[in-house]
């Protein structure tokens, strides 16, 4: 009996063993900006073996992802990949938004104390997950082009971040996360490629640096897991996205090269059944602006400062002289709160006119306030996850497919598009199995999917479902 009982547990204590031993030792979440699976796979026969190719065939490829809020940007989408969650909750809206209290616009990451810093980052990340995990053991970095990639994709816990200074000549941090940069950093501050000139070469030196913190902080060498952070650019030279059959086929080679050399280059470091990669795209596409009109196709400028005014005008005339929306930005409306509590007006019922009245406008195709909204009901339930109430404006105005939205007041221009970004999301490594999976799954699976497979806790406002 004895004989029999200790063999089970030789097996079941085999098995743990072996669980625990297959944990990745590093995890390289990897997020493309703009990348699309229509050029991605377009360009399949120019790339490498050792770069998409390998991650196509031997990944696990989920090949129809989306996130699942609108509408997204590049400091919104880090955010979701690391934090399992929608704006409404990590509080990321986008890149820029209002301050309420300045009326001014502010930037996502910056800090007075430490220039950069994720404060304004309402939740945990997986990074933060793996540190408390690991009682702080778990090294974790970020690497990328821009502050915000960087300190957004890293979290509020992480060793260190690294991103590339505004005059493309240096490498900067953060004192937010250390006081001293590493020594093995300080020999490693300046730029090498001539990312000026060619800013395409930008992906080559965030690989670079990627892979020198691997190196110069021992990444993946014990059995505590570790995880890295890199985001890189599916974009052209000047930032915005263009004709698939000119540039584009030029910035997929140069992106399947960049990928390549970090893959081969982190296998070789820590070994190729240790590491886990995970590759996705931030789902958005920032497109050059064309005049639609030679072409008659339906157009049309929407100025949102001017319709603001009459929207004064309107509510003045309703419940008396003020300037009931204080500020306009982007595509959305901040009321002045004070005034309307000051006269003693329902939040509902000036907000029901409000959206009356603006729906009749030429150029906006819908109205929605912050009461319609956050009743949360699943035919907007994408523009509610991308929506905070403690920072979004109290009307958010939807431009017509085609119109361009204007304002005079602080310059800002784009033009209303609403087409599908298609992406996948990639898992590679550390005995993930290959396939290609046709299921819609959403990007803010990601984060509970890596917390799994080094068997720690999803983030903190994380609610979705591992993708295996």
């Amino acid at each position: 009996m004895n004989k029999y009982l200790a063999l089970i547990i030789a097996v079941i204590t085999g098995t743990e063993m072996q669980a625990i031993q297959l944990a990745p030792r590093l995890v390289v979440n990897i997020t493309i900006d703009q990348l699309r699976t229509d050029y991605l796979e377009a360009f399949t026969p120019l790339y490498k073996a050792d770069g998409f190719r390998k991650l196509m065939k031997d990944g696990m490829v989920y090949d129809v992802a989306a996130y699942p809020f609108s509408p997204v940007d590049n400091a919104s989408a880090v955010s979701t990949v690391v934090t399992g969650t929608t704006p409404y909750y990590h509080g990321i809206i986008a890149n820029r938004w209002l301050d309420r209290k300045t009326l001014r616009p502010i930037f996502c990451v910056d800090d007075p104390m430490h220039f950069a810093s994720p404060h304004r980052l309402m939740t945990s990340t997986i990074g933060d997950e793996l540190k408390v995990s690991t009682q702080g053991s778990a090294i974790v970095w970020s690497v990328a082009a821009s502050k915000e990639s960087a300190i957004l994709s890293a979290g509020h816990a992480a060793n260190g971040v690294l991103w590339i200074d505004a005059s493309n000549t240096h490498w900067r941090t953060s004192t937010y996360y250390s006081a001293t940069a590493p020594e093995w950093f300080k020999s490693n501050t300046n730029v090498t490629r001539d990312i000026v000139k060619n800013k395409q070469l930008t992906n080559e030196e965030v690989v670079d640096m990627s892979l020198k913190v691997v190196k110069g902080s021992a990444m993946g060498a014990d059995e505590i897991s570790d995880m890295l952070m890199v985001t890189l650019s599916a974009a052209n030279p000047d930032g915005i996205a263009t004709d698939w059959q000119t540039e584009m086929e030029s910035v997929y080679m140069q992106l399947d090269n960049s990928i390549s050399r970090l893959i081969t280059g982190i296998e070789r470091a820590v070994g190729n059944n240790r590491v886990l990669f995970v590759v996705t795209s931030t789902g958005h596409a920032d497109e050059r602006e064309s005049d639609l009109s030679q072409y008659r196709i339906p157009t049309g400028t929407f100025y949102i400062n001017r319709t603001a005014n009459l929207l004064n005008m309107f509510l003045s005339a309703v419940y008396g002289q003020g300037r009931y929306v204080e500020m306009c930005f982007s595509n959305q409306m901040y009321l002045n709160h004070k005034l309307i509590e000051e006269k003693r007006i329902n939040m509902s019922e000036l907000l029901q006119r409000a959206q009356d009245f603006l729906v009749q406008n030429a150029g906006i195709a819908d109205v929605y306030t912050s009461e319609r909204l956050l009743a949360g009901n699943n035919d907007i339930l994408k523009l509610r996850n991308g929506f905070n109430p403690s920072l979004s404006g109290d009307i958010i105005i939807e431009v017509a497919p085609g119109w361009r939205l204007q304002n005079e007041d602080t310059n800002e221009s784009f033009t209303s598009r609403s087409g599908y970004i298609p992406f996948p999301i990639i898992f590679f490594g550390a005995g993930t199995p290959s396939g290609h999976v046709q299921t819609p799954v959403t990007v803010d699976r990601i984060a509970p999917t890596i917390a799994k497979s080094i068997r720690i806790r999803a983030p903190n406002a994380c609610s979705t479902e591992p993708l295996f």
